[in-house]
């Protein structure tokens, strides 16, 4: 049970977007689609997890004082790899993604995992930690993307559900980004206020 809370936590309780809300700058720039929510979910969900694995792994050989500069060296290596695929099979996304797929490199969500969890914890727990995180990030961002397309677009995966007459431009434009953002993040955390309430009682 305790590690299957390691997994879920990322994806309901402490979910990156709604919840704790970091990783903003990818969550609002880049998820006009909902393919381009999902690329970049799973670009940060495999990066994410295998740093995760190598900090724990390498932990106990890491002085505390370089610790930071180490664990950037780690997510820097995988996402370099991560890049370099990425170019090489889904072309096209990675056109799309442009910048922001360098950038997760100094993803707080990414950063954060490995200074407060995997640094401290061993390598089962810290991948699954790393994959919950992931995933929830990555369900975060292609709820947000989707939203977005549809409204603005009236497509899902660029398959037609409405017509085009009746989209809101403004949804996939930078204010669009942040008004979707608040309406489910606002809907999330309602829940999640619930589920307290009734535990408590």
């Amino acid at each position: 049970m305790g590690y299957l809370r390691e997994f879920t936590k990322g994806i309901i309780k402490e979910n990156p977007t709604y919840v704790q809300v970091l990783g903003m700058c990818p969550t609002l720039a880049v998820t006009t689609s909902a393919m381009n929510g999902l690329g970049m979910g799973l670009a940060t969900l495999s990066v994410l997890t295998m740093s995760n694995v190598v900090v724990s792994l390498v932990r106990k050989f890491i002085p505390q004082k370089i610790r930071i500069p180490a664990y950037i060296v780690v997510i820097a290596s995988f996402v370099t790899m991560v890049d370099l695929l990425m170019h090489g099979f889904t072309y096209e996304l990675w056109k799309t993604l442009g910048l922001f797929i360098p950038l997760i490199v100094v993803n707080c969500i990414i950063l954060g995992r490995a200074e407060a969890f995997a640094s401290k914890n061993n390598i089962l727990a810290s991948f699954l930690d790393g994959l919950g995180m992931g995933v929830g990030f990555t369900l975060s961002l292609l709820l947000l993307g989707s939203v977005r397309e549809l409204l603005g677009n009236g497509t899902i995966f660029g398959y037609r559900i409405w017509a085009k007459d009746y989209s809101i431009f403004i949804m996939i434009l930078p204010p669009g980004a942040f008004i979707v953002l608040g309406l489910l993040a606002g809907f999330f955390n309602s829940i999640s206020l619930k589920f307290k309430g009734s535990k408590k009682g």
